[in-house]
Formats: C-alpha cells, structure tokens, sequence
C-alpha cells in the first residue's frame, strides 16, 4: 500500500513497460495497483475513487473491488459504503518484511546511531518511484519525525532517494529518472539539479543530503546499503533543520553513517 496521496492515475510508466512482458498478467497487476491506492492517509475508496487513482474504467474497478472482497482482501465500510482493506493485506506485508533479514543485522546498529544522534534513522528500498520504510529508529528521550514502516518518500527530493539512485546502474537509474521526468515535467529542472548534486556528494564523500529539499524544515544525510543476497537499500539520518546542519552532517554524522553501512554490510556477508 502506498502512503502518497496524489489520487491521480499513476504516470511512472512502470506497469505499462512490464505490460510489454508476454508472460504479465494484466488483471493481477490491475488488482494490485487497486491496493496500491490504499493508505494510511486514505483509508476508504469508492469505485469511482479507485477509477480516478488508477486510471481504470469504473466498470472494471467494480469487478475488482468484488473479486478482491471475495478473497478478503477488502471489506465495505458499512457506515459509507466504501472499501478498506483487511489485515489480510497486513499479513502479505509482514511475510515480505520477514524475509528482510538484514532488519534484524541493522536495527540495534541504527539505534545506537539514532541515541547519539539524537534523530531519526531508517532503512528503506525502493517502490516505483518512491523510498519505502523498512524500519525507523528513534531516541528514546526525543520526540522525532512521524514516520511508520511502509510510509513511502519521494525518490528524487529526499537523501534516502538520491542514496539510493546514486548506486543504481545507469541505465537503471536513467530509466527511473525519466519516468520522474515525465511525471513532473515542470518541476523536472530542479530535480534534475538536486539528483545531480547527490550524484556529486556521493562521488565524493560516499552520502547524499537533502537540506529542505523534501521537507523545509527537515535536513536529512542518506547513504546507499549493498547487502549480499539482498535488494539495494538505503539508511538515512534525518531531523529538524536546526539541528542537523550541513556542518554537522559533513563533520560527523555523514561519515558515521558510511561506516555504519560499512558494518552493516560486513556483518550481513557473515550471516
């Protein structure tokens, strides 16, 4: 499920690249994307609702909706006759994060960095053309951004993002960037201009930063996760402006990140 709650159809032209594929299922993939609409955000949707998100015809959204009740993964509202999702749903998420190993590896690592940090730290992969949580470590004596595992983050505008495009292949990375491109042609240039100085941070330093990129109130430092046997990731140190200032980032917490992904990464290849 996704936390972005744009209610316009989804423009990446991922589904319609895999479409291409003899062997994709079209009517899976289009109930899929029906649950992808769901959120935490938005937690109740007509199928005319369903329609506009996804771009379906209303007709087939109808015959979705139904099919996915019968299975139990929706269930109507009774108070408004719209749909919501069970914890059906939940479970497919949990079996997906249990085999997400390498949370276990990191999570008493990213908690000791967010005690001395004293902000948020998380790990996250991608969806689409977004950055999805995996797990989120906050100190214990401050109160931290509101964030949840599967909440999802732009790729382009947040470090965790950049992080994560950075260490992709370039024909991959070229491929998300111009699906980005074509989705907001009009704020394209100066997304262009952040991926491309995350591309020059990284080269130089091993982390990316958004500084009120995303978010102008947040600060954030983000550095890419190669775990053998796993998909790419990325761990991020974000909080308040204020008190994760570039010098701070660029004096301690950057390079105590890298080496915090270093560890991870040595300690996963063991497992």
């Amino acid at each position: 499920m996704q936390n972005n709650d744009s209610g316009s159809p989804p423009p990446d032209g991922l589904v319609q690249a895999a479409a291409d594929d003899r062997q994709f299922v079209t009517a899976l993939a289009r109930g899929l994307e029906v649950l992808r609409c769901f959120s935490t955000q938005t937690r109740l949707l007509s199928n005319g609702e369903l329609a506009a998100r996804t771009g379906l015809a209303k007709s087939t959204v109808s015959r979705l909706t139904h099919t996915l009740v019968q299975l139990g993964y929706l269930k109507t509202d009774e108070a408004s006759g719209r749909y919501r999702v069970t914890p059906a749903v939940l479970a497919l998420g949990h079996a997906a994060l249990a085999n997400v190993t390498v949370r276990e590896i990191a999570r008493p690592l990213m908690q000791d960095l967010a005690e001395y940090a004293q902000a948020l730290v998380s790990l996250a992969t991608r969806e689409r053309l977004n950055m999805i949580y995996l797990e989120n470590c906050r100190p214990r004596s401050l109160v931290t951004l509101k964030v949840s595992t599967g909440m999802q983050l732009p790729l382009a505008t947040t470090s965790i993002g950049r992080a994560f495009l950075c260490a992709l292949p370039a024909a991959e990375r070229d491929f998300l960037l111009e699906q980005i491109r074509r989705r907001d042609p009009q704020g394209w240039p100066a997304l262009a201009e952040g991926v491309a100085q995350a591309e020059e941070q990284y080269r130089a330093h091993g982390y990316c930063t958004s500084l009120g990129d995303w978010n102008r109130e947040t600060h954030a430092v983000a550095v890419p996760l190669f775990c053998p046997d796993h998909d790419l990731l990325a761990l991020s140190v974000s909080g308040p402006a204020y008190a994760l200032t570039r010098e701070r980032i660029d004096k301690d917490l950057g390079p105590r990140l890298v080496y915090l992904a270093r560890s991870i990464e040595a300690a996963a290849g063991q497992s």
